[in-house]
């Protein structure tokens, strides 16, 4: 009988899955030369994350929108908890890289509240500071990279409140 009870998905597991697919893209890898780690990865989630509590928190005071930023951060961090322990990590690796990607997820989340202000140099600088390049595609400005997560800045603030509440997260990169 419960074979046949189709699982509704929540609005914050549909958000993290986008958030998802677009911190696997190949061209973080490929065109923007950063380096494939697990780390970068959940930097990379961090990063989109960031910007969507940012535009939810900028226009909306309501209840309902500091609940759901609760309800998406604590879905975030309990699917990165699985995923260390599905590879293997003991439960103090687990509990101290936990609080370690915490204070990461606020730090970038503080100076992503900035990013709009800063010029083309401290945004690099910004993103570098979180995401580790290549050694054979670093350069001293990755404008690549600047300008994806420029348009995706942009992207989330256009988006109403409501359409990051229903994880309505449609973002295309050239």
């Amino acid at each position: 009988m419960n074979k046949y009870i189709k699982k509704v998905k929540s609005q914050e597991d549909k958000l993290y899955n986008k958030v998802l697919f677009l911190s696997r893209n190949k061209l973080f890898y490929i065109k923007f030369g950063l380096k494939d780690t697990f780390q970068n990865r959940i930097n990379l989630i961090f990063l989109h994350i960031s910007f969507l509590f940012i535009r939810t928190k900028q226009k909306n005071e309501q209840l309902i929108y500091k609940e759901f930023d609760q309800k998406l951060f604590d879905y975030t961090f309990k699917k990165i908890e699985l995923n260390m322990r599905e590879v293997g990590c003991s439960d103090m690796t687990v509990n101290k890289k936990m609080k370690f990607m915490i204070n990461m997820f606020y730090n970038i989340l503080l100076d992503s509240e900035k990013y709009a202000q800063k010029n083309i140099k401290n945004k690099n600088s910004y993103l570098l500071k979180y995401l580790s390049q290549n050694n054979d595609k670093k350069s001293p400005i990755n404008i690549a990279l600047v300008e994806y997560f420029d348009t995706y800045q942009a992207f989330c603030f256009d988006l109403s409140s409501d359409s990051v509440l229903n994880g309505d997260l449609n973002f295309h990169y050239k």
